[in-house]
């Protein structure tokens, strides 16, 4: 499941963009991967992050993995829910399971993020 309107990196991150504003997850490629998330450690909200930057961890029965921030920015909400109920990522990743909202400070860092037909392409190879 890729959905078109977001925006993908090639560490199974994704982002959707709402003008100067992001909303930034993982991928159902990577939460699948995972298996069942058992804890999310989330960022702080005001932190400044840079474009492959760690900016959240999940961890699974299965494995740990960072999530990395696909674009630069401020971190300015975090998905408090996910403290309480890890298995949100698995369950919808894609719109309840989100990590964490930034302002982007560098635009054109979206030219560097896949669409989702060259991130299925790439799924292809993997």
């Amino acid at each position: 499941m890729v959905p078109k309107n977001l925006y993908y990196t090639k560490d199974h991150e994704w982002a959707q963009i709402d003008g100067e504003f992001a909303t930034i997850g993982i991928t159902d490629h990577a939460q699948r991967s995972l298996s069942e998330v058992t804890f999310v450690e989330l960022p702080s909200a005001g932190k400044q992050v840079k474009s492959h930057d760690v900016l959240a961890a999940v961890e699974s029965s299965k494995a740990a993995s960072d999530v990395y921030s696909p674009l630069a920015g401020e971190i300015t909400e975090v998905n408090d829910v996910l403290s309480s109920q890890p298995e949100l990522v698995n369950q919808d990743c894609y719109e309840s399971g989100w990590i964490c909202k930034i302002k982007i400070s560098q635009p054109a860092g979206v030219k560097n993020l896949l669409n989702a037909d060259a991130y299925e392409e790439y799924l292809k190879t993997i």
